[in-house]
């Protein structure tokens, strides 16, 4: 049987304005191909997510917990992917997951969230002469330094290696994430969950680099492996 892999959808707009929410078809291809069965994990709250400003989010009600919960207990992994925005429910998730010690993979978007967990903290703007913004979808662009004491170097083996990269903000230190990865810049590029058995943060996109690129097939297929381990 193949892992419950719950995808947290994003919101934008189409062409005409019309808000959506959406996953990426390289989110879904790439975990789709590595092994997982995707399930979509939609916003709860009866607002328009994309029309609504970051500090104008309503709080979670139990009954929006409880249906969050409820789609959480279908998963065995979750990913928190690229995106423009946090919400309430990318908080909660988080926090149930490290809870439940189910593992998670954060990109781009999804690392900035978990570099904001249990802390007030807004991510932080590019300022850089490093490229954090590519426009070839098939290169890799920069270079990441990696620690040997974690598990992002127990995956990969190596200390240095290129990712892409495709994002204009950048999250911060956390306490209670390790940070595991910087670019030649000191910006924060992987951080880690250090209780948990697999709950990674990558500044990058590994589900972009996935054909051409090893280094993002060895992190993506291990959380994948982590999660059959964890198959309900």
């Amino acid at each position: 049987m193949k892992p419950v892999i719950g995808i947290i959808l994003r919101c934008n707009y189409l062409n005409n304005k019309t808000p959506i929410n959406y996953i990426s078809e390289s989110v879904r291809r790439t975990f789709t191909k590595a092994g997982g069965e995707i399930y979509a994990i939609l916003p709860i709250q009866d607002i328009c997510y994309s029309d609504t400003s970051f500090n104008n989010f309503p709080e979670l009600t139990k009954e929006e917990k409880q249906i969050i919960d409820k789609n959480l207990n279908m998963c065995d992994g979750i990913v928190f992917p690229g995106g423009k925005k946090l919400t309430p429910y990318d908080r909660y998730l988080l926090e149930q997951v490290i809870k439940k010690d189910i593992p998670v993979l954060g990109i781009c978007l999804g690392m900035q969230l978990m570099s904001c967990y249990n802390e007030e903290k807004i991510i932080e703007k590019n300022n850089t002469k490093i490229n954090h913004r590519q426009k070839n979808r098939s290169e890799l662009t920069h270079k990441v330094m990696i620690k040997e004491d974690s598990k992002l170097f127990s995956i990969l083996g190596k200390t240095e290696i290129m990712v892409n990269s495709f994002h204009d903000y950048h999250g911060t230190k956390n306490k209670f994430y390790k940070t595991v990865a910087v670019s030649e810049d000191g910006i924060i590029e992987a951080i880690e969950y250090p209780n948990n058995t697999f709950n990674i943060g990558v500044q990058w996109h590994p589900e972009i680099s996935y054909n051409f690129d090893l280094n993002s097939r060895k992190i993506i297929d291990e959380f994948i492996k982590e999660a059959t381990k964890k198959k309900r």
